[in-house]
């Protein structure tokens, strides 16, 4: 509140006996005759009151003996310039009153707050209590690990669970209490995964087989191991991101005794040894593999090929894993058969574009707190995850444009209202560039030099080769960790680029995906391990198979009693006249 008001008001009301004489004029600055005179102000509380015009001041007078009337409210007021910028009242018979001075306005409460500087000590404890209550969060995203100070590598500490048990290595198995309570909650939105594993736990179909696995290893994911080790399965498991795992879950399936070596930061050498942990386990061969990426088929096939003769199949759900299995066959070096789960209709419709529409917005504020209403993004590739990205980012107001190599999507981009370029003609302009292709140096070094300051980069894709990240490994360029997962890499002329995840997968680095699109590819998953494990000899020649569309829409179907949807059936006559089983499948085999 301003001196004039404050003057204003008091000249309408008479107030009585309150003392003029040592009372200080309200300003925001103690003037230098103020500090003469030996009256003081409190200058945090007056640039409180200037900038919090909803509080309520503490008025606090001198408590002088010497009672001073207030002027009547008939009272005109003049500035007095000779009153250190105070006002004076001239009265209805000409006298000049002085208006009373207050000596301090404080609020409540903030005298200890404000007025007392930290020492070093204190500073660096607010400082560190700051950064704690950020990361210790029941957010899987956040993962109450992150906030740990033990900053001892996993594979130097000797854990074991309530059991006993000491096979597995992860950050700490004391939080798997934390880890249990997530995998509750990702339960209650996995519900074609729970109906499966209450419909076949009875029957086992998965009794003998020894499952080892290389996934993101978050909670949904859990959900998933725990349906396999319901069907009769056993399961070792490791990462396929060395940023994507939760490791509060980590701990919980540890304690449930499952086989688990992961930890959210792992080195490039702590991910191989951990791929290496699950497999080479003397007395233990596994006979089926679930691969996100393609990392444990390599590692299995360069250094264990005899595995391959006891293993049954392999079921794979990324591009890029899949993109491997199809040189290898190609090569005719595939050993035994291969299920493509992600040109499923279930995990392409819905995992990646549905997914990736919600989770790069998702990915991207949590880490950067960007507005995206008139920002320019660039997305390369017009896939299904490419899609995701573009709408979200377009809803939200942004101006997309789309790079592309395949005209057909190329076209539908262009049908889409977005703008096909390419990234040589917009590199210099956009705010935002993401990469989504699953191939390999999209973005080189040539771009990143050419980039504007304070452009964001990220990948959707699985693979950190899209990014080329190594080439900024230089001399001549500064790189600043700014928070978990983001950097700012900064060039001689001071401009500096922001990059998130080092080129690594955003949105399972950064933050969390929704889980009920994570119940479709996980159950296609499952289904496609109990297919290849059970299916009689010769069904399935060493070559990779797409899952057959009666599976895809009946991992479908156990979804849709969530929206309480009703399906409608075809009549016989309908059926022959379509020339269709009536109860599916619905679409033939190349159906995408």
């Amino acid at each position: 509140m301003s001196v004039q008001v404050v003057a204003t008001k008091m000249a309408e009301v008479e107030l009585k006996d309150v003392p003029s004489k040592d009372l200080s004029p309200i300003s925001p600055l103690a003037s230098k005759s103020d500090e003469k005179d030996g009256t003081k102000t409190e200058p945090c509380a007056a640039v409180s009151s200037a900038t919090s015009p909803t509080a309520e001041p503490t008025v606090r007078a001198d408590s002088s003996p010497n009672p001073t009337k207030m002027p009547q409210a008939s009272a005109m007021k003049r500035p007095d310039q000779q009153q250190n910028g105070g006002e004076a009242f001239v009265n209805q018979d000409g006298t000049v009153a002085e208006a009373p001075r207050m000596k301090k306005i404080q609020f409540a409460d903030q005298k200890q707050e404000f007025n007392k500087r930290p020492s070093k000590i204190g500073r660096r404890s607010l400082s560190r209590s700051i950064s704690q209550s950020s990361t210790d969060s029941y957010s899987s995203a956040a993962s109450y690990t992150d906030s740990s100070d033990d900053e001892t590598s996993p594979r130097d500490k000797q854990q074991k669970n309530s059991k006993g048990s000491a096979d597995f290595c992860i950050k700490n198995i004391k939080q798997a209490d934390f880890g249990r309570r997530e995998i509750e909650i990702a339960e209650q939105e996995m519900p074609a995964l729970m109906a499966l594993r209450k419909r076949a736990q009875g029957e086992k179909p998965l009794a003998g087989a020894k499952i080892v696995g290389c996934t993101h290893i978050t909670a949904q994911t859990a959900v998933l191991m725990e349906t396999l080790s319901a069907l009769g399965a056993q399961c070792r498991w490791a990462a396929c991101n060395i940023y994507s795992t939760q490791n509060e879950v980590a701990a919980a399936l540890a304690e449930g005794g499952f086989s688990v070596f992961a930890w959210k930061g792992e080195s490039e050498d702590d991910f191989w040894w951990c791929i290496d942990r699950c497999v080479n386990l003397e007395g233990w061969q596994p006979n089926m593999i679930l691969d996100d990426g393609g990392d444990l088929t390599h590692w299995i096939y360069k250094k264990y090929p005899n595995m391959f003769k006891k293993i049954k199949g392999i079921v794979e759900e990324s591009v890029t894993g899949v993109h491997r299995l199809y040189q290898l066959s190609k090569a005719g070096k595939l050993c035994v058969p291969a299920m493509n789960v992600n040109d499923s209709v279930t995990k392409q419709k819905f995992d990646n574009l549905y997914c990736c529409r919600e989770s790069i917005l998702d990915g991207l504020k949590r880490t950067t707190d960007v507005m995206f209403g008139g920002k320019q993004v660039v997305v390369c590739g017009y896939g299904e995850v490419g899609k995701g990205c573009s709408a979200a980012l377009k809803a939200m107001g942004s101006i997309v444009y789309v790079t592309e190599i395949d005209p057909i999507c190329a076209l539908q981009a262009c049908m889409d209202g977005f703008r096909l370029v390419k990234l040589s003609e917009v590199i210099r302009q956009v705010d935002i560039v993401i990469t989504c292709t699953g191939n390999k140096n999209v973005v080189v070094r040539d771009y990143l030099d050419r980039m504007k300051n304070g452009c964001i980069v990220c990948n959707m894709g699985h693979s950190n080769t899209e990014i080329d990240v190594a080439s900024l490994r230089t001399p001549e360029l500064t790189w600043e960790r700014v928070r978990s997962q983001v950097d700012h890499v900064i060039w001689p002329d001071g401009k500096r680029i922001v990059l998130l995840a080092e080129g690594r997968l955003l949105n399972l680095s950064c933050s969390t995906v929704p889980t009920f699109v994570l119940s479709i590819t996980a159950t296609t998953q499952a289904l496609a391990l109990i297919e290849l494990y059970n299916a009689p000899e010769g069904r399935y020649k060493q070559d990779v198979y797409l899952l057959p569309k009666k599976m895809d829409e009946y991992v479908a179907s156990l979804h849709l009693p969530t929206f309480d949807a009703h399906l409608t059936e075809l009549t016989d006559e309908q059926a022959k006249y379509l020339g269709l089983n009536k109860n599916g499948p619905f679409k033939p085999n190349y159906y995408r």
